[in-house]
């Protein structure tokens, strides 16, 4: 009977701990500033488009629509650092970033909302942002006013770097 009280009280003092180190983590990762919330797609589909949604004339591309069955999307932490995001997993102990967003290497498509099962993967009143990194396909899902706050980041670039944002 002791012995049984004894791991109850071990499993539940460990879950809590953990519990504790995943507040403590959020709470360092946003004390410098400059975060919000941001899910990012790990897992791309395979018939992701790198077209732009808009041509050079403004007018709307026809753009492959592909199945939006909500897999791969990972809820985070992005943060602002000089010229770059970085991205913390939310549920992670990782002290560092999963992923590093330089400016100069990240190219707005366009932007949709959350369509069928990424509703449910997705924080409600998110928007899906398609983007280039790297020349690799890349959605990020924020809020409304993070994604101001992103653009308008990319935006601000200093004179001489290459920005595209649709």
């Amino acid at each position: 009977m002791v012995l049984a009280l004894v791991v109850c009280a071990a499993i539940v003092a460990f879950a809590v701990i953990g519990l504790t180190v995943f507040a403590v983590r959020r709470r360092v990762i946003q004390r410098v500033g400059g975060t919000f919330d941001c899910s990012l797609r790990l897992k791309m589909p395979a018939d992701a488009s790198t077209q732009p949604d808009l041509d050079e004339n403004g007018q709307p591309t026809p753009a492959p629509v592909h199945v939006t069955d909500g897999k791969g999307w990972v809820f985070g932490i992005g943060r602002y650092s000089g010229d770059s995001i970085e991205w913390f997993r939310v549920f992670s102990y990782a002290p560092r970033p999963r992923r590093v967003l330089p400016r100069t290497e990240i190219e707005v498509l366009g932007r949709r909302y959350p369509e069928g099962q990424e509703e449910l993967a997705l924080l409600s009143g998110s928007v899906v942002l398609r983007c280039l990194h790297d020349g690799a396909p890349l959605e990020l899902a924020m809020s409304e006013d993070a994604l101001t706050g992103f653009l308008a980041w990319l935006e601000a670039a200093p004179p001489g770097q290459r920005v595209n944002v649709a």
